[in-house]
């Protein structure tokens, strides 16, 4: 995986996959899109105008660290305020963030993930238009922030992970984390070239 590039000629931000890499990006996504529509799920059949005034959301913080992690309290030293920002706000983050991620799922599919991977040696290409590249920007964000909850990732504790062994579990998912951060910085990068 040599991560995302511009195209010269297009313009669009591409990447090439194996299989297993692409699947397990839909893997992180879909995850990340059960977590979030897992505590706050609207109803399938609800108007789009009521749905869109409804301003029923969540007043105190998730339980899950991760979704806590995600919708911090825009008020710490204020309860009440904080609660009346998350009631009206919450909602609306939670679709955004599940929309992005699902935006990686839509594109890898699109592309020719099939629905179970079977075979060796696929290579899925993505294509990505500025507003796709921007929304798949948002959610290895949120899927990085999930992983590194999750672990217990802290800021310079590099060496703790270098010190684990192979076999240890923590070291496939740390890895999967630094890869999910390796294409996070290939695609600012790549988004950030002149045309």
């Amino acid at each position: 995986m040599n991560g995302f590039t511009r195209h010269r000629r297009s313009g669009a931000v591409i990447a090439a996959f194996t299989g297993f890499e692409a699947d397990l990006l839909r893997n992180l996504a879909s995850q990340l899109v059960e977590l979030l529509r897992n505590e706050h799920a609207a109803p399938v059949d609800a108007d789009p105008l009521e749905a869109m005034l409804d301003f029923s959301g969540p007043t105190s913080a998730p339980d899950d660290p991760v979704l806590a992690r995600l919708f911090p309290s825009a008020y710490t030293e204020d309860e009440e305020a904080a609660a009346e920002f998350r009631r009206f706000t919450e909602g609306g983050l939670r679709d955004g963030k599940a929309r992005a991620a699902i935006s990686i799922i839509d594109t890898l599919e699109e592309a020719g993930l099939p629905a179970e991977l079977t075979e060796d040696g696929l290579m899925i290409d993505v294509e990505l238009d500025e507003g796709t590249a921007q929304a798949w920007l948002r959610s290895f964000t949120d899927i990085r922030l999930a992983l590194a909850t999750r672990l217990g990732v802290e800021e310079d504790d590099e060496a703790f992970w270098a010190s684990l062994p192979d076999d240890d579990p923590r070291t496939q998912a740390h890895d999967i984390y630094e890869w999910v951060g390796y294409l996070q910085e290939t695609l600012v990068l790549a988004l950030s070239d002149a045309r």
